[in-house]
């Protein structure tokens, strides 16, 4: 019909992050296409173009499948520099992108103890770690300017799109959960103020530091830990059936935020960064001490309410987030303790 608009994606666009370097056959097979068009798949494209046989034997958190894995979640994001937004959702990529999937959710359900105690896994998020122990700990007794801003890299592939990943969750709740959970949400969206929104509080604290806030600029120098981080919560946000997970992730997060960030800006007083660094932090001292009861006893106990049969999918959702921040404080304490740098590659001083 003369006069109606063509249901294709606009041509390829110049705004984003740059894409990064590859890490392995995985992320390089991923990266070579994003810089093509996608043009239309072929019948035989999900099986013979794309790495799935290395995709699905590969390590789940290690640097290619995690890179590779981000390159396809960030498609739903803001995208990258130079690249087609129908490879959104191009069947191929897809199809990889579910291999992927698979691999790092089996991965950590492996790792993970299990359980439907969704008030205990709670409970012990509630306990404050010893005084001294933790990267936040570290950096607040005997941390230097050097690490804090490595700290801040590491960070800034998922503080400077935060919330974002957690808002996916909202159509997939009704009633008391949903309502609590916008809630939260519009707090950390800087309640209807641009410059309060969290996301750019963080953009603020990166240029406090002498440090690059556009966003995605350090994703090709943090390691596999920094991205399984936020893999985690694209994953869970993406996929309706883990809602409850998701949920889990929210309520661990806006828990262990309060004591950490509380370490960080004494951490940033003593080292005498610029006060824009630490009003990131001593806001959510604030608005999280908050948004942890709101999260436990109004979307936890709300969900569960309503769905009881998604409390192990909750404490996955715990559980998971523990571990991939443990295992991002390992990867900067062990470098740290060596003097070394923990990311791909060092700071320029």
């Amino acid at each position: 019909m003369t006069g109606t608009t063509p249901l294709t994606a606009a041509p390829a666009t110049q705004r984003g992050p740059a894409l990064p370097r590859p890490r392995g056959p995985v992320s390089r097979a991923v990266l070579e296409a994003l810089t093509q068009s996608p043009g239309p798949p072929p019948a035989a494209d999900t099986a013979t173009a794309w790495p799935l046989a290395e995709a699905g034997r590969g390590d789940p958190l290690g640097e290619d499948l995690q890179l590779a894995l981000y390159l396809c979640y960030e498609l739903h994001y803001r995208g990258f520099a130079g690249v087609d937004a129908a490879w959104e959702w191009h069947p191929g990529l897809l199809g990889l992108r579910a291999v992927l999937e698979r691999g790092f959710l089996a991965e950590l359900r492996a790792q993970l103890a299990g359980g439907t105690d969704v008030a205990g896994e709670l409970a012990a998020l509630l306990s404050e770690p010893v005084d001294g122990t933790g990267v936040a700990g570290h950096l607040q007794e005997r941390g230097e300017w050097w690490q804090m801003r490595e700290f801040f890299v590491h960070r800034s592939v998922y503080h400077l799109k935060e919330a974002d990943p957690h808002a996916w969750v909202i159509p997939r709740l009704e009633g008391r959960p949903k309502a609590a959970l916008v809630a939260v949400e519009f707090d950390e969206f800087g309640g209807g103020r641009a410059e309060r929104v969290h996301a750019r509080l963080f953009a603020d604290l990166l240029d406090g530091a002498g440090l690059d806030s556009g966003y995605g600029t350090y994703l090709g120098m943090v390691p596999a830990q920094s991205l399984a981080v936020v893999n985690l919560m694209s994953l869970l946000g993406l996929h309706r059936a883990l809602r409850g997970a998701l949920v889990g992730h929210f309520a661990a997060a806006e828990i262990t935020t309060p004591p950490s960030a509380r370490r960080l800006a004494r951490a940033l007083e003593r080292m005498g960064a610029d006060p824009v660094c630490a009003a990131f932090y001593t806001e959510h001292i604030e608005a999280d001490a908050v948004h942890e009861q709101v999260m436990r006893h109004e979307v936890v106990d709300g969900l569960l309410a309503r769905e009881p049969e998604l409390a192990g999918d909750v404490v996955l959702g715990i559980q998971a987030t523990a571990l991939l921040e443990d295992r991002l404080g390992d990867r900067l304490l062990g470098a740290w303790q060596q003097g070394r740098s923990s990311l791909l590659r060092p700071l320029a001083l």
